[in-house]
């Protein structure tokens, strides 16, 4: 008999077939067009998806279902119609885009929106690099110790609340501070940088520096983390000095995570610490220290007009999602991911 002839085992003969999907496309059993039907997946997955369950829970109850009641803004909202607060939405007044009127025409609103953008820009160009610098300089460190003793200084501020920051400042560059004592006993006239509204952006700044500059490092040291040490031994075997493979290696690994953290921070920009600020508005005054946040804040929770404010924080929602937008489509260009892809 031929070697052609000779007859196959089932399990070499099973070997050739090619199972067919339903729906006519080839491919293991349970694909469709090379992909896992949706039951496989799901069964593959089930113990992830259950562990994510809550998380998708709680962001949906905090984050999502709490949009719903955006409806105020459309309305001369009373809440004390009723206990429940859902029978007071149903039976407040429809007062449509009337809200919306009143902040366009508020100047209040408008020196709100014009404090914001100002800080805004002021910490984008003062705060958002250093913790980029401080993890370029806490990288370079070369012993294990010192890198660890310079990360535990920077972080612990983070941990500090708002309050025990601002007492910090206060202490230092207030009225009775340690910098107006130092200056008087010279001759010279005291400073209360803390009450000048002159100085608030730049305090403000330089307060959210010192608090949260070292918790920001965590995601750029990461990010140097991955970057394999063979790459710097190879620029150096080239002769590239210590800046060099800096800017060769170390900044291009950096690059995607810095367009992502940029690209968040300015959808993040009318957002610039409504605590922080809240706590220092009655010393400096609302023409210097009011912005968006605690402008929707004096307006609904203090004043009890609920429908503006709604209509406020509705606007700037509707601002940020336009600027996170913008900034994912430059990144985009950029030839970086962003928050999500094309």
């Amino acid at each position: 008999m031929s070697h052609s002839t000779v007859p196959r085992s089932r399990a070499e003969a099973d070997t050739t077939k090619t199972p067919v999907a339903p729906g006519g496309a080839t491919g293991p059993a349970g694909r469709r067009g090379g992909r896992l039907s949706l039951r496989l997946r799901f069964r593959r997955d089930r113990v992830l998806l259950l562990m994510t369950l809550p998380a998708v829970v709680l962001v949906l109850l905090f984050n999502y279902v709490p949009i719903l009641g955006n409806i105020v803004a459309f309305q001369d909202y009373d809440p004390y119609i009723s206990d429940n607060g859902i029978v007071s939405m149903l039976h407040s007044p429809w007062v449509g885009i009337e809200n919306f009127q009143r902040i366009f025409e508020d100047s209040s609103f408008w020196q709100a929106v014009q404090n914001t953008l100002v800080l805004f820009f002021l910490q984008l160009l003062l705060f958002f690099p250093i913790p980029i610098l401080l993890a370029l300089l806490i990288n370079s460190v070369v012993r294990p110790r010192v890198r660890a003793i310079a990360q535990a200084v920077l972080y612990l501020p983070h941990f500090f609340s708002w309050v025990l920051v601002i007492s910090v400042f206060q202490q230092l560059l207030g009225g009775a501070g340690l910098l107006s004592q130092l200056l008087r006993q010279h001759g010279y006239d005291g400073l209360d940088i803390m009450t000048d509204p002159n100085t608030f952006k730049f305090l403000v700044t330089a307060q959210t520096v010192w608090k949260d500059a070292g918790w920001g490092i965590i995601v750029f040291l990461a990010a140097l983390a991955s970057v394999s040490p063979d790459l710097y031994e190879a620029a150096a075997m080239d002769g590239a000095s210590r800046w060099r493979r800096m800017w060769h290696v170390t900044l291009p690994a950096l690059r995607p995570v810095i367009a992502l953290l940029l690209v968040l921070r300015v959808g993040d920009a009318l957002t610039v610490g409504f605590e922080q600020i809240l706590l220092q508005r009655d010393a400096v005054g609302p023409g210097a220290a009011e912005v968006l946040d605690t402008f929707v804040w004096w307006n609904g929770v203090r004043n009890q007009d609920f429908g503006y404010a709604a209509a406020a924080g509705l606007v700037k929602g509707v601002i940020s999602i336009g600027l996170v937008l913008a900034a994912n489509k430059v990144a985009h260009l950029m030839g970086e991911q962003g928050v999500y892809k094309k």
